[in-house]
């Protein structure tokens, strides 16, 4: 099953023209926070597929490189200018669904601690990546600690996420197997979980049906 899908991504991958990987590599990235995408859809799905298409030839691996430092650097920074233009307003009208009030408190409390620290790991951090670039622009953080942070961490992050990608698309044919054996024993352990799970509680309610049982009635 799962290398199954995994050929249909990499055939699917090159059968796509190189320019349309370089779109979807920048695009992505540079969605995530200046639409709040990576709430939904994380940028590193799409750097991923990208370095796999160079792994295949379809393209070089310093172009996806390239693509997802200019995505991320650049959408990141329009986050920024939107937070700080109309970061309360916007937020008031998002979905609460979407936009859950606790990651923006997360996000707001990394931000005072650790400022441009938290703008140079919040990509890593899938609950925050959407809100951090937005909410520095909402607290006041000047535009000369912002950017060094933001092109730092989008462009550590780009080289890694591809990096990473372009290495599995060179060794997806050698480790199938063993990432299906892995899958199988995953699933495997969380069905005897699941089954462990039920037969403890359906003894905890048979000892608290006993005990209701032969414990004393209570008169009015």
């Amino acid at each position: 099953m799962v290398g199954h899908i995994i050929h249909m991504i990499v055939e699917t991958l090159q059968r796509l023209p190189p320019w349309a990987l370089l779109v979807m590599a920048f695009l992505l990235p540079a969605l995530e926070a200046s639409v709040f995408l990576g709430v939904v859809v994380p940028g590193e799905i799409v750097l991923l597929l990208a370095a796999i298409g160079a792994s295949k030839g379809q393209l070089p691996l310093w172009a996806v490189i390239v693509a997802g430092v200019l995505g991320a650097v650049i959408g990141d920074f329009i986050g920024y200018e939107v937070g700080k233009r109309w970061g309360q307003s916007l937020l008031d009208r998002l979905p609460k669904r979407i936009v859950k009030p606790d990651h923006i408190e997360r996000a707001r409390a990394a931000l005072r601690r650790r400022g441009a620290l938290t703008v140079f790991f919040g990509r890593w951090a899938a609950a925050l990546r959407a809100f951090v670039p937005g909410l520095a622009g909402m607290s006041g953080m000047s535009l000369r600690v912002y950017a060094p942070a933001n092109a730092a961490g989008g462009a550590v992050w780009a080289v890694v996420v591809a990096t990473l990608g372009y290495l599995i698309g060179q060794s997806v044919e050698k480790y199938l197997s063993r990432v299906s054996t892995v899958v199988t024993w995953a699933v495997a352990l969380l069905l005897l979980y699941f089954l462990v799970r039920e037969i403890l509680r359906l003894r905890t309610k048979r000892k608290e049906a006993a005990l209701a049982s032969t414990s004393p009635k209570t008169r009015v």
